[in-house]
């Protein structure tokens, strides 16, 4: 699990292999992931955009932007929390995710809430 925060802006992630989308003799592993982004903060602020950081084990980065997540950009007042889930795809068993959230609160100030390193894995594929 993942679990970090920014500014008041915590983002908690855990992860799911998903063997019925997968096909590893075409070497394409699907894995959901599972964010719960919290305002323990003081202030209300809003979720502008998204920036990920994809790497397999052979080192191949994909990076992804793009506004909002899952077609919505929630506010989050004090105390709020926001949860959603998606998906990505890998060529290996392994890989890691990591990115922030572009953020701006009620007083116009934007910053980036980090989203903390976490492992997508085969169950097994590590010991």
């Amino acid at each position: 699990m993942s679990d970090t925060t920014t500014n008041g802006i915590r983002v908690q992630v855990t992860t799911k292999f998903l063997p019925e989308r997968s096909s590893p003799k075409d070497q394409e592993y699907w894995f959901a992931y599972f964010i719960r982004i919290s305002n323990v903060g003081a202030e209300t602020a809003q979720l502008l955009s998204r920036h990920w950081v994809i790497t397999n084990t052979e080192g191949e980065e994909e990076e992804v932007r793009g506004e909002g997540v899952v077609g919505d950009k929630p506010v989050l007042a004090p105390g709020a929390a926001y949860d959603y889930n998606s998906f990505c795809h890998l060529k290996t068993a392994v890989g890691t995710m990591h990115g922030s959230y572009t953020m701006v609160t009620q007083a116009g100030d934007t910053f980036e809430a980090r989203i903390a390193p976490f492992t997508l894995a085969v169950p097994y594929a590590l010991n």
